[in-house]
């Protein structure tokens, strides 16, 4: 692999001195003491199964009945009707009625359905149409039909064509084989089927328990207070990009001062990867926040004797630690995906300044490896410090929380006799053999990776 160009002393000094307000430290006993949260004592013990892994040892029993104790007890907080986490609540009643399970399921792809439809129904009754009639009952009939779409009233919809097919039609109308053949196909459309089975199960008392949940954790999904909620955290992200970079400009000035008059150093934001970078682009980053820019001291320069670039620092903006712990992992092959350029290019990336050429071999020297990416790499956070740091990440908390035996556990703990903490060992030996789970069993090691890495854009700021 290339080797990366040594940073600036000034730029590795200043990375070196903005505080670390996120650190975590080091996991062990003293971390979770017996009072400790369940998710805490969780982490510690997964933590310490890992750290047993890694040195060819067999995590023992102790460890596992105390991850099946916490386990077990960070469910009967989670169904706390005071307090507890309705998400939970909303996937435990999913998993123990069926109703419940159905009417997910057909939720899941209810919007694709309500696609269907209209589609169908504006084939034979779309305003325009229906001018093409006479007036007359066929054509009030496809009025009523239309309506009835936007409405989502699929009950009457579903009436008012089985009216149509039987209405006479009309001398306009007459031999129109195709659209009663399309009105017969829409009688019979499973989407039609599914949709009006999912109004029926939203009167079923379990199905109103479930939606009253998820109500609880947020808006609906495309409703007034949902749209909202999104237009304002994009206000709030655009804003904290913007402080972002200023801060990494305030930087570039002072190493443009420090490098005399060749200012070599320069900002962009919203750094687009171009599709001319031979890997896959899916699932990995392929835009960049904010990017801190050296201009190359090489000769191959563009053509036009536009100089060529190199990336001296990749700053990711994030609103929380979970943010930038979701992130990281496509962080990771945004990194790989960069490192896949060919040496002897130049390639042109979009951003919000212009379309700026980087050269493909310093890309290529961007370390990938999580250890190396301090000197690269900064996650920008505007979030104060929690007083009190979460150790298990909200997606491992998660993942422990959905697992099928945890399901089965929290459905079985009104039974009798009531579930016994044991009942979880299945997600003990998943969690230790199953490579889907191997990102929760480095979860801690990878929260203090991403830490280590995320500043307050205020201490960027002030060590500049």
């Amino acid at each position: 692999m290339d080797k990366p160009p040594p940073p600036h002393p000034l730029l590795d000094a200043t990375l070196r001195a903005v505080p670390r307000r996120y650190r975590l430290p080091e996991l062990d006993d003293a971390s979770a003491p017996p009072d400790a949260s369940p998710a805490a004592t969780l982490a510690l013990v997964i933590e310490q199964a890992r750290a047993a892994q890694a040195r060819g040892e067999t995590p023992d029993a102790a460890l596992k009945d105390r991850f099946t104790g916490a386990l077990a007890r960070m469910v009967r907080e989670a169904l706390r009707a005071d307090g507890g986490d309705p998400v939970f609540q909303a996937m435990v009643l999913r998993h123990r009625a069926a109703p419940v399970r159905e009417y997910a399921s057909l939720s899941a792809r209810a919007d694709q359905d309500r696609r269907a439809i209209h589609a169908a129904v504006n084939a034979v009754a779309h305003p325009g149409k229906q001018q093409r009639l006479g007036p007359g009952p066929q054509r009030e009939a496809l009025g009523r039909l239309h309506t009835y779409a936007g409405a989502a009233a699929w009950n009457d919809l579903q009436e008012a064509v089985q009216r149509l097919l039987e209405m006479p039609l009309t001398p306009a109308s007459a031999g129109d084989s195709p659209t009663a053949r399309a009105l017969a196909q829409l009688l019979e459309h499973p989407a039609l089927a599914r949709l009006r089975r999912l109004d029926a199960l939203a009167s079923d008392p379990l199905v109103a328990e479930y939606r009253a949940l998820w109500e609880r954790y947020g808006p609906r999904s495309g409703s007034a207070c949902a749209v909202a909620q999104g237009r304002s955290s994009r206000q709030r992200g655009d804003a904290a990009e913007a402080l972002a970079a200023q801060a990494v400009e305030a930087l570039a000035r002072r190493l443009n001062a420090a490098a005399g008059a060749s200012a070599p150093y320069r900002v962009v934001t919203s750094m687009r990867v171009p599709a001319a970078i031979p890997a896959a682009h899916k699932h990995a980053k392929t835009e960049w926040d904010v990017v801190l820019l050296r201009q190359s001291a090489a000769t191959e320069d563009t053509a036009g004797e536009t100089p060529a670039w190199d990336v001296c620092l990749l700053v990711e903006v994030k609103a929380s630690v979970d943010a930038a712990t979701t992130d990281f992992p496509r962080l990771l092959r945004g990194l790989r995906l960069l490192a896949h350029a060919d040496k002897d290019d130049v390639y042109s990336f979009a951003t919000r300044q212009g379309m700026v050429p980087l050269r493909g071999a310093a890309l290529r020297a961007l370390p990938s490896a999580p250890p190396a990416l301090s000197r690269t790499v900064l996650y920008c956070c505007d979030a104060p410090a929690e007083p009190t740091p979460r150790l298990l990440s909200a997606a491992s908390r998660m993942q422990l929380l959905s697992a099928t035996p945890t399901l089965d556990f929290a459905a079985a703990l009104t039974a009798t006799p009531p579930a016994d903490a044991r009942e979880l060992e299945p997600v003990w030996r998943t969690l230790l053999e199953a490579p889907g789970w191997r990102a929760v069993l480095d979860q801690y090691a990878t929260l203090r990776q991403v830490r280590e890495l995320m500043v307050h854009t205020d201490d960027l700021l002030a060590a500049v």
